[in-house]
């Protein structure tokens, strides 16, 4: 069995020029589906700068079409227009773990 081989692709979502009221309201919904998505690991970052009126965001996928559906079931994706690029390569750094001594 041959399995479909993951992509990364970074998202350049532009928030609406005004932030109105419903818009905000989403906001508890949109965080409840990132933590989804950081959980399949169909997400692998997610950024936001309210004064640029900019977030970004790493998704894995096996294509285009398959992060397109992804945004499309976001709460707020009707108030953000996206750009979508796949990633040669994508670098993180590990996070620091605390080790723990059991002395």
């Amino acid at each position: 069995m041959e399995l479909d081989q993951e992509f990364q692709f970074m998202v350049d979502f532009t928030l609406p020029d005004v932030i109105t009221e419903e818009f905000l309201s989403l906001i508890p919904s949109q965080r409840h589906q990132v933590n989804i998505l950081f959980k399949k690991q169909k997400l692998l970052s997610y950024s936001m700068s309210l004064e640029n009126g900019k977030l970004w965001a790493i998704f894995t996928g096996t294509s285009e079409i398959e992060v397109h559906d992804i945004i499309r079931d976001l709460p707020m994706a009707g108030f953000m227009s996206a750009r979508i690029s796949i990633l040669t390569f994508h670098d993180m750094s590990d996070p620091v773990i605390p080790s723990f001594s059991l002395n």
